[in-house]
């Protein structure tokens, strides 16, 4: 269950989930009448509209062949892949820079800790590989839930999202939710598919959640950095809150998560409120998980 196939056949399955999403109709083709066994576009249409043979697009597929950077270029434009789902092509192709196959652990610095802090009422964190928390504000804390009660390893955002009844409770669309976080999980297996962490992490989501098994499987794929959050919370009700993410430029792998509200806007009040009712102390700067 835990997803540990070589990137030439992940390659050949992510060709065929994503045909298996088109229609003729979609991409210019006339419906020919028959019958089809499987949904979506068959090996023939989509070695036609890549202008190549179908006989070497089924090799490429079934991983008999390394495509080249001509070929995948045609590959993303026949099967009208976005700039995310393009990007884990060319990852899965060897044709993008691979990541160190051992890695230090991530740590977040005291400075830091203190830059969260100071952002007061606003909800912030420190998300490190495959969406670990490594740092958190007293105002995220409030929002979500007290992180720092939790074991290292379940200070996973992903895991949380699809496990904790907390946090699934806290989203008003769960599902637009855990899709974007399987999403963007996904796109991390390209360059690391047999670290031990990742392979732990997808092994125990796929057992205990059906959502997640179904939409890994489905190999969706996202780089989303930005746009709304809407939560049901228990203390101050409905919150539309605006989500922007940054990669730090010391670490790829780290990404800073804040979320704000429009200053004065019956969001930020709540937010406000929020933050003065959590007397949680300041969490203590952690490592990786997958080193505690």
């Amino acid at each position: 269950m835990s997803d540990t196939r070589s990137p030439r056949s992940e390659f050949g399955a992510f060709l065929k989930a994503r045909r298996a999403e088109l229609t003729p109709a979609q991409v210019g083709l006339a419906d020919d009448g028959t019958v089809r066994r499987v949904p979506g576009l068959r090996r023939d249409e989509v070695a036609r509209l890549a202008t190549m043979s179908t006989d070497y697009y089924t090799r490429i597929e079934q991983g008999r062949v390394r495509a080249s950077a001509t070929v995948l270029a045609s590959l993303v434009k026949a099967l009208r892949l976005d700039d995310a789902q393009r990007a884990y092509l060319y990852e899965l192709a060897g044709r993008a820079p691979t990541a160190r196959r051992r890695r230090p652990a991530q740590r977040v610095r005291p400075s830091v800790q203190r830059m969260l802090d100071a952002l007061g009422h606003l909800p912030a964190m420190v998300l490190g590989r495959y969406n670990d928390i490594l740092a958190w504000n007293a105002a995220a804390a409030a929002l979500y839930q007290d992180f720092a009660l939790l074991k290292p390893a379940e200070r996973n955002y992903t895991r949380l999202i699809f496990l904790d009844p907390t946090m699934r409770s806290l989203f008003t669309d769960w599902e637009d939710a855990g899709r974007i976080s399987a999403a963007t999980l996904r796109m991390e297996t390209a360059a690391t598919p047999d670290d031990p962490r990742l392979a732990t992490l997808v092994g125990e989501l796929s057992v205990r959640s059906p959502e997640f098994r179904q939409w890994w499987n489905g190999r969706i794929v996202s780089d989303t950095t930005s746009g709304p959050k809407r939560y049901r919370h228990a203390l101050v009700g409905p919150l539309t809150l605006d989500c922007d993410t940054w990669t730090s430029p010391g670490d790829p792998d780290i990404t800073f998560m804040v979320l704000t509200a429009e200053p004065g806007s019956p969001q930020d009040h709540a937010l406000r409120i929020l933050s003065s009712w959590h007397t949680a102390p300041a969490p203590t700067p952690t490592s990786d998980p997958s080193h505690d």
